[in-house]
């Protein structure tokens, strides 16, 4: 099991670097009552974990019926199927609407839905960067409406995509990059509780390297950990995680399967928590050392440039995509578009 998901904080007050965020957030659960929220901060900071703990803290046994938690980045690149297929949405997801109408059906559906032993529910939408104009503004009408007995938290690495109409309702939470006096001793204790042990200048260079990200300074002592006598090649692994993978999804593009490419995409945003412009870094140096082409070069500037205006991280790297299909597949290519 990963050791990023055994060492999970379980409670508010295990939340590490954080301390005066954390402490805003219990005292809102402690109070039964909570505003709306804008919790944005860089990958790994404990931004989703801590949303879970100050729900825990205020509902007890009964968090999970009066908590209903979007996953905006699967829910909105992966489309309809993501409805259709959950069991929480199934029973109000009609195939005659639009993606975009079911959303707002949805989320209108459990807003206003009586709360179990509370007086409101919370809402969660984790990246909720990707949340588009339309869905944004449709939730903009739903806070009005619904205030009384919902409230809105927002989740993301990108605050400046949430539209002002929403930012301007919620309380913003600022999750910084943890110190990394603060990172080493997590991974010290870490190391202490699975009785693993790795070279000190490794674990310098781990925590250098996770520029105060906990859960990617953990993944690395995972693997550096269970290295052994090959030893640990930093360089390596931080590829290896995310950049071999970014490199398969070049070569299924080579192929002529876009599909799958955008499926491997996905997974870099979905289950690596790379943002959308990490995305285009990981594929720029996939391209620069397998395939240098001035029009590749152009396709990933002019996305790296959109996805600054854009709030749909997804329809600009599936634009990529498709150019890149385009350039590199030749007539295979064009047919799979």
């Amino acid at each position: 099991m990963l050791w990023s998901e055994v060492y999970r904080p379980r409670r508010c007050e295990d939340i590490i670097g954080q301390d005066a965020v954390i402490r805003q957030m219990t005292a809102f659960a402690d109070s039964g009552s909570i505003p709306h929220m804008l919790i944005f901060g860089p990958h790994g900071t404990g931004k989703t974990t801590a949303v879970g703990c100050m729900t825990e803290r205020l509902y007890g046994e009964n968090r999970e019926a009066n908590t209903t938690v979007f996953s905006t980045a699967d829910l909105l690149g992966k489309g309809k199927s993501v409805l259709e297929s959950d069991d929480r949405f199934s029973h109000i997801y009609r195939k005659d609407l639009s993606l975009i109408a079911n959303f707002k059906r949805i989320v209108k559906w459990y807003a206003s839905m009586r709360p179990l032993d509370a007086e409101f529910k919370v809402m969660v939408f984790e990246d909720a960067d990707h949340l588009t104009f339309e869905a944004q503004q449709s939730l903009r009408r739903t806070m009005e409406r619904y205030s009384a007995t919902c409230r809105f938290v927002f989740v993301t690495v990108r605050p400046s995509a949430i539209i002002p109409a929403i930012a301007s309702r919620c309380l913003p939470l600022f999750f910084a990059p943890l110190d990394a006096a603060l990172v080493r001793a997590r991974l010290e204790e870490i190391l202490a509780a699975e009785g693993a042990s790795v070279p000190k200048d490794d674990l310098d260079l781990i925590v250098c390297a996770a520029h105060g990200d906990l859960r990617r300074a953990i993944t690395y002592l995972q693997i550096a950990a269970g290295s052994g006598e090959e030893g640990f090649d930093l360089a390596e692994v931080a590829r290896s995680e995310t950049g071999n993978i970014a490199a398969s999804a070049f070569e299924a593009l080579r192929g002529g399967n876009l599909e799958a490419a955008r499926g491997i995409v996905e997974s870099l945003l979905i289950d690596y928590g790379l943002s959308a412009q990490e995305v285009v870094v990981e594929l720029r140096e996939v391209i620069r050392r397998d395939y240098n082409h001035p029009a590749l070069v152009i396709a990933l500037a002019d996305t790296d440039l959109r996805l600054t205006h854009s709030a749909n991280d997804f329809v600009q790297l599936n634009a990529l995509l498709a150019r890149i299909a385009l350039e590199v597949s030749g007539e295979e290519g064009t047919a799979a578009l």
